[in-house]
């Protein structure tokens, strides 16, 4: 019978020093937060509350600058991961500031949760705003393509590699 034995750091090793396996990560990633970026160009709603609104007037600008840079990556990995990794760190900046600051200091809590009132939420928390499911799950994909780009970017090369 065979039996696989491999520990963490083993396959920890394996991810950071194959980087064709890192490229394919990091598109995942990208394409992942596309699809659920997608949903907030078309909205997605139930009987008493939402997950996202369809806000393609507010935010489709955003997401045709992201849909840029992901077929860029593609089409031109060279210039494309570099497109893609810095709109991710400038996006989840403007998302950490827009949504987990307030949750921090406070500060704008009666705005969001009246915006985001009908939203499908974690929890609630009295005085607290809490990201609702959407944002909270955008944000962990926006933070997944950043990490996986600068691992991609700026992740050690094998001789061979960095020949090329």
């Amino acid at each position: 019978m065979w039996q696989l034995n491999l520990s963490s750091k083993c396959i920890t090793s394996i991810w950071v020093n194959n980087r064709n396996m890192k490229k394919k990560t990091f598109l995942i990633c990208q394409i992942l937060l596309l699809i659920w970026f997608f949903l907030d160009m078309t909205g997605v709603y139930f009987k008493d509350s939402y997950l996202v609104t369809r806000s393609y007037i507010d935010d489709g600008l955003f997401f045709l600058i992201y849909l840029s840079t992901v077929v860029l990556f593609l089409i031109k990995d060279k210039i494309g991961k570099w497109a893609v990794l810095a709109w991710s760190v400038i996006w989840f900046i403007a998302q950490f500031m827009s949504h987990e600051l307030v949750t921090i200091t406070g500060n704008g809590y009666e705005n969001k949760t009246h915006y985001f009132e009908g939203a499908v939420k974690w929890l609630e928390i009295d005085g607290v705003y809490v990201p609702d499911v959407y944002h909270t799950v955008l944000h962990i994909l926006i933070l997944a393509v950043t990490v996986t780009g600068l691992v991609y970017v700026f992740g050690r090369k094998k001789p061979e590699e960095a020949k090329t």
